[in-house]
């Protein structure tokens, strides 16, 4: 336990990501393959927003996801929240360019402490970002806290792969492969950061245990590619 927290510590800083924003996107699409796209796209799926609504996009780094969904439909308006200074920067420079500013609007602040008033979106997303947030369950309950009653909340978030039998080799590219592309394609040893902490994050029968302590009801989760990510749904109680 000693150690999770930690490296959870350590990931909550935004400072380690203002290192790394310029080139966090190319290094997610070549680290996952290409795969996060898609997993991204469930996830806007499963958070069934209504026309015209509202949502929070957690963690949001460079606006990727708070981009896809505002484009999923016309109406719909996105509030990205993150600790970067330099994930955010590059994530308003998308925003201007996609001409999305007047639906995408992307704030500076902490997970554990929104500066939202309660039930103030429709749903709410994290995307690889809850393990990097010191206390999960308050950073939930936030969630919880902001979403209106009966609206979705998803959490998308990389797993050590287990329980198939392709599954060490995936782990192999978790704990080898990453940290080294990361390290060469980006020029910082940054990306050994994110092989511990995804080590270090609870298997997902347990993690939906936290959500579920945390408030949320009808919790579930899917699994992507043999274990390496797993899109957890929970519901803002009614």
């Amino acid at each position: 336990m000693k150690q999770e927290n930690q490296l959870t510590v350590v990931g909550g800083s935004g400072q380690m990501f203002d290192r790394i924003a310029k080139r966090y996107d190319r290094m997610n699409r070549i680290i996952s393959l290409g795969l996060d796209r898609g997993w991204r796209a469930r996830l806007v799926e499963e958070l069934r927003i209504p026309e015209n609504g509202t949502v929070l996009d957690v963690a949001t780094g460079t606006g990727d996801v708070a981009l896809a969904i505002a484009s999923s439909g016309e109406g719909i308006s996105v509030v990205g929240l993150d600790p970067s200074v330099g994930m955010l920067e590059v994530g308003r420079e998308k925003v201007v360019q996609r001409e999305m500013h007047p639906r995408v609007r992307l704030d500076f602040g902490d997970a554990q402490e929104m500066p939202y008033e309660d039930n103030a979106f429709d749903a709410s997303c994290i995307s690889f970002g809850i393990r990097n947030v010191p206390d999960r369950e308050q950073g939930l309950r936030e969630m919880v806290r902001v979403t209106r009653p009966g609206g979705r909340v998803c959490v998308l978030e990389l797993s050590e792969p287990r329980g198939h039998f392709l599954s060490p080799f995936a782990r192999f590219h978790v704990h080898h492969v990453v940290p080294l592309l990361g390290a060469l394609l980006s020029g910082s040893w940054e990306y050994r950061y994110l092989q511990k902490s995804i080590a270090a994050f609870p298997p997902p029968n347990s993690f939906v245990k936290v959500m579920e302590a945390a408030g949320m009801e009808e919790c579930s989760f899917q699994g992507f590619l043999f274990g390496v990510a797993h899109l957890y749904t929970g519901v803002s109680p009614r």
